[in-house]
């Protein structure tokens, strides 16, 4: 294994996740609850970036695969990632009536921020041997995770008013902090991170062809039947999952009266759970197996969210949100050791594009069934958002139903 990639690899996952969970958790009610806009327009923005990402990830992927350049293009997509996350900063602080300006500039830092994962999650197959697949997937997972820790506890006093930088008080004055932190923790990765030479890549590149050809590369792609059935269950059981981590700074506003101080802590919770969860996870798939391991997640997940959503008592609604931080820990850790294990060496950054659309594209129908029974439902009051949560558990439910019919090959471990 190369040490000093996956320092580096995990050092990045740690960078991202502070200016990911600072935007999540405050940009989300700065936008909804401070500004008025409407839940559905927010869940929007997650769509329209889905369907950037369609258009653009899997062309960048394969060129990325014939050319090598993999890691040209993740430089250049997180430095222009941190000018769009800069750009809202700004216009949060000083132009804070400039609503629509800030949402497009996040819609285009979303966009690349997880454009960025296309490349990213494809590296793990060149700085770890597959038997260590589960356990540095978990590393880095488990330091995202650490990395909302960090971003929460650094940006609350802002979020509280006890510490005042420049601009608009309030939920405004997080956002600059964790942008810069974001950039200046992911220089390392931007300047030292390596791979090694590829042999017989190709220099010169036809976009129109590339275009053309994108169709019949997917069919090449899904052609393996277990490829096929794990992307049509990852979209239906993450639609869930990130829907309902998008949206749950505002559930806990809407259904609990929660404070921000008090989201902070049980955000904090949560992740400090997250982060045993994608560590200890990453050891048992590795001993477990990835099939057995990613079944168990899922059908956790299936019956967590009705009792989440069912609950109206919130001192076991604490106790939820610490027992779904382990849960969140989980499932990334195995689905992306699973993608890894599934996509052919000399496709992995066009596989993982598509890796990253269904995890997004889940993101323009989730959040759209999430908008509609808010606004269809708006008489039940908070009671809208317990049904949202109950019927995003139909979505895992259909995806452990295709999970059930796919088959990886495992890694023995002897040693």
């Amino acid at each position: 294994m190369d040490n000093k990639n996956i320092f580096l690899w995990t050092l990045y996952d740690f960078a991202n996740s502070i200016v990911s969970i600072v935007f999540f958790l405050y940009f989300s009610q700065w936008l909804v609850i401070d500004r008025g806009v409407a839940d559905f327009w927010y869940n929007m923005i997650f769509a329209v970036g889905s369907v950037l990402l369609l258009l653009t990830a899997p062309v960048l992927g394969s060129i990325a695969d014939k050319t090598g350049r993999q890691q040209n293009y993740f430089n250049r997509i997180t430095v222009l990632s941190f000018a769009c996350f800069l750009a809202v900063s700004l216009i949060a602080l000083f132009f804070s009536q400039k609503v629509f300006l800030a949402a497009l500039f996040f819609l285009l830092a979303n966009y690349l921020y997880q454009f960025s994962f296309v490349f990213y999650n494809a590296f793990l197959y060149r700085i770890a041997p597959p038997e260590r697949w589960g356990r540095v997937s978990g590393l880095g997972i488990g330091a995202n995770y650490l990395g909302q820790v960090v971003g929460l506890l650094i940006t609350l006093p802002l979020a509280g008013g006890t510490i005042y930088l420049i601009g608009e008080v309030g939920r405004a004055q997080t956002f600059l902090p964790a942008t810069i932190l974001f950039f200046v923790l992911a220089l390392p990765m931007i300047l030292y991170f390596k791979l090694p030479k590829q042999e017989n890549l190709e220099h010169r590149i036809n976009l129109k062809e590339e275009y053309r050809s994108q169709w019949r590369k997917f069919k090449e792609l899904i052609s393996d039947k277990n490829m096929k059935l794990f992307l049509l269950a990852f979209f239906f059981f993450n639609d869930a999952i990130i829907t309902l981590m998008n949206n749950f700074p505002i559930y806990l506003q809407n259904v609990f009266g929660v404070s921000d101080k008090l989201k902070t802590t049980l955000l904090g919770g949560a992740l400090i759970t997250s982060i045993f969860g994608a560590i200890l996870s990453g050891f048992i798939i590795d001993r477990m197996g990835l099939k057995k391991s990613l079944l168990v997640v899922i059908g956790v997940w299936v019956i967590f969210l009705p009792i989440l959503g069912l609950n109206t008592n919130f001192n076991i609604f604490m106790v939820l949100c610490i027992l779904m931080g382990f849960l969140f820990g989980a499932i990334w850790t195995v689905t992306r050791a699973v993608m890894t294990a599934l996509t052919p060496k000399e496709k992995l950054n066009f596989g993982f594009s598509f890796y990253t659309l269904a995890e997004r594209t889940s993101t323009l129908v989730g959040p759209l069934f999430w908008g509609l029974i808010t606004y269809i439902f708006i008489d039940l009051g908070p009671a809208r958002y317990r049904i949202a949560v109950i019927v995003m558990a139909v979505f895992v439910a259909v995806g452990f139903y295709f999970v059930r019919k796919v088959q990886v090959g495992e890694v023995s471990i002897t040693s």
